[in-house]
């Protein structure tokens, strides 16, 4: 309950019509980056992630960028391993700012899961890379209802299941209210 009563101080709930990353529509968003903008905020929940994946022993920590970013950064503080992250580049998650990270063992975290798609591109970049062990996924707040697909295991903060729609049946598009994109991952049709 903590982390839900964090999230609400951080004002990072926001109401609404938005598009999800997954292409889904919801009358609620997460904004991670309203709750992370506090570097307590991050620091705790840094802390409380790499305590749920020590046990796994990673020797590195990666994240897609942007939403991975700060949370990832903060889990490998805490864990006392390296950090990288991987970015899109022309719609394709690539790893562009650094080496190849070889045969380390590997935990991806973000901010989001809502269907795992962002985790298992970063996952699916490393493993045309290097030989590492995929680990696992952790991020502050799934919302997959656990359909994400992530294997082995994916550990979260704390889990959040507001009502998603295709667009052709949303009740919020038929009540009028503009559609908003505050993801960092565009579609590409």
């Amino acid at each position: 309950m903590e982390a839900k009563r964090r999230m609400l101080g951080s004002g990072a709930l926001l109401e609404g019509h938005f598009l999800l990353s997954s292409g889904m529509h919801s009358g609620f968003y997460l904004q991670c980056a309203l709750f992370l903008r506090y570097p307590e905020n991050a620091a705790w929940a840094g802390s409380l992630i790499a305590g749920m994946i020590a046990p796994l022993s990673p020797g590195l920590v990666i994240s897609p960028a942007i939403g991975g970013l700060i949370i990832g950064h903060e889990v490998a503080r805490h864990l006392n391993v390296p950090f990288i992250f991987c970015e899109r580049e022309k719609g394709t998650m690539r790893l562009r700012r650094f080496p190849n990270p070889g045969r380390l063992s590997y935990v991806i975290v973000e901010d989001v899961v809502t269907t795992g798609k962002s985790t298992l591109e970063v996952r699916d970049a490393i493993e045309m890379l290097s030989k590492g062990e995929f680990l696992g996924g952790a991020c502050i707040v799934d919302r997959s209802s656990g359909i994400h697909g992530i294997r082995p295991r994916l550990f979260s903060l704390m889990k959040s299941e507001f009502p998603v729609y295709p667009e052709e049946v949303c009740p919020i598009c038929e009540k009028g209210i503009p559609l908003v994109e505050p993801g960092s991952r565009r579609l590409f049709i």
